[in-house]
Formats: C-alpha cells, structure tokens, sequence
C-alpha cells in the first residue's frame, strides 16, 4: 500500500514537472505564430498591396490597422497573464468570518486555535469536526474562500480557475480578467486574420495563377488554417467562460459541481461581472484596474467574496 502511494505521488511529480517544461515551449509557439501571422499578413500579402496602391490600397489600410491594433492588445494581455502573480495566500492569513455559513462573526482566539491544532493531528479530512476553515496539507496553511492548491506550481491559489500551461502560470484571483482579455483578442485577432487571408486561401484551389514564391504560398495557407482553428478553439473556450463569469464560478468549482441555482456566490450577472473585470467602464477592455475599483471591491483582492443571505442559500 505505501509503495502504490510513492508510485502515484512519483508520477503526479513527474507530470507536474513536465507541465513545467511544456509551459516554455507553449511561450515559444505562442510567438511563433504570432511571428508566422504577422509574415503572412503584413510582410506576404496586404503590405504590398498597400505599397502598390490601387483600388485595393483602401482594404489593405483596414486589414493591417486592425490586425496591428488586435496584436499590440492581444501581447499585452498575453504578457500580463504571463508576468501577473494569479494570488498568494498572505503570511499568517487568518479567517475573519464563517466562508461556509456566510456569518460575519469574527472567530475567537480560543476558538482559532483550537481548529489548528486539530487540523494538524494525523488523519484524514475526514476528522476535522469543523468545516469552519480550510486548510491545506501540503502547504501547512489555512486556506481562504475559494482558494485552492496547484500541484504545478506547489502553492495554493487564491480563487484558482485553472493551471494553464500557454500561459505558464495559474489563473486565479489576480489574472482571471486579463486572461479572459487574452482569449477576446486571441478570438479577433485569428478571425481577423483567417477573414484576411481567406481570398488567398480558395484561390490555391482554383485555377488561376498566384502571386509569390512557393514559400510565401505555404505560409499563407499554413497561416490560414492555423488561425482558423485557433478561432473556433477559442471560441468554444470563450464561451465556457463567459458562462462561468456570469455565474460567478471558476473551472474547479463547476467540476466540483457546486454551481447550482443556489450557489451562494451568484450575485446576479452585472455584479458577478463586476466582481472580474471592476465596476469602471474605462478599464473593462485594458489588463488594469482603478484604484478605485481596488479599494471599493475586495473581491478584485481575491481574499473576501461577497455571498447571498443564508435565506438564499438555503
């Protein structure tokens, strides 16, 4: 029984290690078709056509303003998920209130230690005789709302969605809007150039002659399909989200299936969204948020979230 254990714990470090490693190629791929649709579009195809002038001088101007726009968005947001510390449980977090009932006592000295000490005796979960706070045994630490552990990156994870290895990161508390920016203008920008590039493509199948080297005419089909299945892949991701953020859930907790009609953290769809990308309008659309909207809204903190009445939830 204990060598099954030691096998299993070996393998999940060989998988999470590997993970790691694939992050740095995921980077280096990100950039490379960034680096291949930018050759397609701009250098192969649409900046001749702009230098040529012509009649189709004006489409060129529109095609490369917004996919130079797209991209200049779609890096910062890609680099602030990237470069973004998703969140950390601050040294000696202690809770203040009651996450599971939604009370707002705070709990007493007496009352706090007593929790650790029992969370720390040897056993399962199973033995704590309080669901008041979490705790995480691999860290040594109490857990806040929301929080979870991420094997990948040894290290608990305020409001964690998911361990994305195109990013290199988690995406928790701190980054969850930026990277849902990051698909926005992933989305527009591969649909974008995927419109662009579409004449070029079905002309490969006609038979008229084409313009440009056979590498050139590679690179533009190659381009193509990349981008187009990039958008369709995205898209479905994005609309995944999108559902999540509107009832104010996360990957894990809806595959822990908590996201029911009652789930205490649905505060309805404007404040959910708020509670991802700020109340200011100025910023929804940028990987920032106001001071503002920091000071006024700690769930932007990823430590307290705001939760429905016990009437609600029960």
């Amino acid at each position: 029984m204990r060598s099954a254990a030691v096998v299993m714990a070996w393998n999940v470090f060989k998988f999470c290690t590997a993970l790691r490693a694939l992050g740095s190629l995921m980077l280096l791929l990100v950039l490379g078709i960034v680096g291949v649709s930018y050759y397609a579009v701009v250098i192969a195809n649409y900046g001749p056509v702009l230098i040529a002038g012509g009649h189709g001088s004006f489409l060129a101007v529109v095609v490369l303003v917004l996919f130079h726009a797209l991209l200049g968005l779609l890096l910062w947001t890609y680099f602030s998920v990237v470069l973004t510390d998703p969140g950390s449980v601050p040294p000696n977090w202690k809770p203040v209130a009651d996450e599971e009932s939604g009370e707002t006592t705070p709990l007493t000295s007496m009352e706090f230690s007593g929790h650790i000490i029992n969370l720390k005796q040897p056993g399962p979960l199973t033995e704590i005789p309080s669901p008041r706070i979490r705790y995480c045994r691999k860290c040594n630490h109490l857990k806040p709302p929301r929080c979870h552990h991420c094997s990948v990156c040894g290290r608990c994870v305020l409001k964690m969605d998911h361990h994305c290895v195109w990013v290199i990161n988690c995406v928790g508390a701190l980054n969850y809007k930026f990277f849902l920016l990051f698909l926005i203008y992933t989305f527009l920008e591969t649909t974008l150039v995927s419109v662009s590039l579409l004449p070029h493509f079905i002309a490969f199948f006609k038979d008229v002659e084409i313009p440009g080297t056979p590498g050139t005419l590679a690179t533009t089909f190659l381009t193509f399909v990349l981008n187009l299945a990039f958008a369709l892949s995205v898209m479905g991701f994005l609309i995944m989200h999108v559902s999540l953020v509107m009832k104010n859930t996360t990957t894990i907790e809806a595959y822990e299936k908590k996201t029911t009609s009652k789930w205490k953290y649905n505060l309805g769809r404007k404040k959910n969204f708020e509670q991802v990308f700020g109340a200011d309008k100025k910023y929804w659309l940028i990987p920032a948020y106001s001071e503002e909207d920091l000071r006024r809204m700690p769930a932007l903190q990823g430590l307290e979230y705001p939760s429905k009445s016990d009437m609600d939830v029960k």
